[in-house]
This record gives structure tokens, C-alpha cells and sequence, in this order.
């Protein structure tokens, strides 16, 4: 399966709860429906919430990889 590109990457790996949630909605708001959001958040609650949080919106996750870091990287396609 060939890898899906990101339109918009971000990086809030130094970010906490709600701040890495509310960066990730700032960045979605930037995408039209069906482009991808790629972004890396640490793991624990800011990569387990912002998971809930976006599907209760009825976005979409595609992937969600552990960098080596510890970090967790995430592919979200924006749904309207």
C-alpha cells in the first residue's frame, strides 16, 4: 500500500493537553475536506485524546505510528 502524502504537517510533540488538542483543530481548520493532516504528539493522553476527540468529530484517522523517540505520528483525513 503506497504511502498517503500530507498537505499539512505539524509538530506539537512539546505541547500538553488542551493545547495539543486545540493546535490540531487550528490545523485541520486550515484543510478543505479530504486533505491530510499529519502531525506528532507525545504519547499518553495527548495522543490518546486527540484520537477520541477527532473521531468523535467524525474525522477521520489513518494511521497512527510510535516514532523512535516515543512520539506517536498520526495521519488525520479532514471530513466536513
Amino acid at each position: 500500500m503506497a504511502e498517503i502524502a500530507a498537505d499539512k504537517f505539524i509538530d506539537i510533540s512539546s505541547e500538553v493537553c488542551p493545547m495539543s488538542f486545540v493546535l490540531t483543530k487550528l490545523a485541520l481548520d486550515e484543510l478543505e475536506d479530504g486533505q491530510v493532516l499529519e502531525l506528532v504528539c507525545q504519547a499518553g493522553d495527548p495522543v490518546r485524546n486527540i484520537s477520541i476527540q477527532l473521531k468523535d468529530e467524525g474525522q477521520m484517522i489513518i494511521s497512527v505510528k510510535k516514532e523512535t523517540d516515543g512520539n506517536f505520528r498520526l495521519k488525520i483525513r479532514k471530513n466536513g
